[in-house]
């Protein structure tokens, strides 16, 4: 492996969404031959996960761009994560992709980040002139529609009413560092303007989807939920029998960069 692969270089940083007094978002951007690879984290994660350093690596020594971000409140960036929307999120993740990709792009996006490639596809299907365009979507344990599928539908009686009271529930948390983390009424009413699975998406690129079938956060039905709302032609789900949610294995990394070279 390259030198340029294990040392992580010192982010860059963009202002978006001055209307709201503005947020720093931490922005890593590799150099290099196409397709780039863009990647969209998950909720509460940031770009120094495994699943992104092994891709960013990957794309080093394969000579490709590769962009890493993180979302405000996560990471490097700035403001707290208890005001982050889907939104906000999604307005942060467009800007990024505007600001630093050229040509043709293969997203992946893990869990939350699953549901931000989708709506990021839609808004570049949106606009009339673009520098960078959609070479695939590469999605890992995706959980488009969480807020309310898997997060709303789920929450006991209780804890959305504390939700509603109080406007926010601290979550246990697994993973990390075990901290709770909170769960806001604005987080879920906001999350209510992206929806997904209630219609067809049209991605207008190839999809490639891994799912672990042990996975507590995202059941695979999700994933088979979303498949249903893709076009058929070109979208390739692979189940991974003992895959948990993170899928960060050395086996779950191979699958998912063989998925991403698949795509030029």
């Amino acid at each position: 492996m390259s030198n340029s692969a294990v040392i992580d270089q010192e982010p860059a940083f963009i202002e978006v969404g001055k209307d709201d007094g503005g947020r720093r978002i931490a922005v890593r951007a590799r150099a290099g031959s196409g397709p780039g690879l863009f990647w969209l984290g998950g909720f509460n994660s940031d770009m120094r996960g495994t699943k992104a350093l092994a891709l960013d690596a990957w794309a080093a020594e394969q000579g490709r761009a590769c962009v890493r971000f993180d979302y405000s409140g996560h990471g490097e960036s700035s403001g707290a994560f208890i005001d982050g929307t889907i939104g906000r999120w999604l307005e942060e993740s467009v800007a990024v992709f505007e600001r630093f990709c050229r040509g043709p792009q293969v997203v992946i996006g893990s869990s939350m980040g699953g549901w931000m490639a989708l709506l990021l596809a839609r808004e570049i299907a949106r606009r009339e002139a673009s520098h960078a365009s959609l070479a695939g979507l590469v999605l890992i344990a995706p959980a488009p529609d969480f807020t309310e599928q898997l997060m709303w539908n789920g929450f006991s009686e209780d804890i959305r009413e504390e939700i509603r009271t109080k406007g926010v529930w601290q979550r246990p948390s697994p993973y990390g560092d075990g901290a709770p983390y909170p769960i806001t009424r604005a987080l879920i009413e906001e999350g209510r303007n992206h929806l997904l699975l209630g219609s067809a998406i049209e991605v207008g690129c190839p999809v490639r989807i891994l799912q672990g079938a042990q996975d507590p956060d995202v059941p695979w039905q999700h994933a088979f939920a979303l498949v249903h709302r893709l076009p058929s032609e070109d979208v390739v789900l692979t189940m991974i029998q003992d895959g948990d949610h993170r899928l960060s294995r050395p086996q779950d990394i191979a699958r998912i960069i063989a998925a991403v070279a698949e795509m030029g």
